[in-house]
């Protein structure tokens, strides 16, 4: 008899510090959202006047952010606003629009309109075909 308690005791104990142990684990990271603003206030932008704007939200710490950025701006012409704005240069913009990853990519029209966005580097002519999309 004395064995089976000794037992039962030792099995709640096991539960018990199972228990114990399952309730310290770390919760798993969270992934970012990687969420792109709607509506942007032109007046934040160079060249607020014209009608397509491009703006790239980067970091000079981003490997990948030069790579956007050429793309884009090989994209320049006239009614065209091409902008980069850097999180060490500009942070404020960044937290405005509440951008939490970069190189992010946003296409918007004369109001401001987002129309696209892109996280990272865009697939072969997305950009052309979101720009082509606002400028019709």
């Amino acid at each position: 008899m004395e064995r089976i308690v000794i037992l039962v005791a030792l099995g709640v104990l096991a539960v018990v510090v199972a228990s114990l142990l399952q309730r310290r684990r770390p919760d798993p990271p969270s992934a970012p959202s990687y969420r792109a603003p709607r509506q942007l206030d032109r007046a934040d932008f160079d060249s607020p006047g014209e009608p397509v704007l491009v703006a790239v939200f980067s970091s000079r710490t981003c490997d990948t952010c030069p790579g956007v950025w050429a793309d884009v701006s090989a994209r320049a012409q006239a009614g065209r606003a091409l902008q980069e704005i850097a999180v060490q240069d500009d942070d404020s913009l960044h937290r405005r629009y509440k951008i939490d990853g970069v190189p992010t990519t946003v296409v918007a029209d004369g109001e401001g309109i987002v129309h696209a966005a892109f996280f990272g580097p865009f697939a072969s002519g997305e950009l052309d075909e979101a720009l082509q999309a606002i400028e019709a």
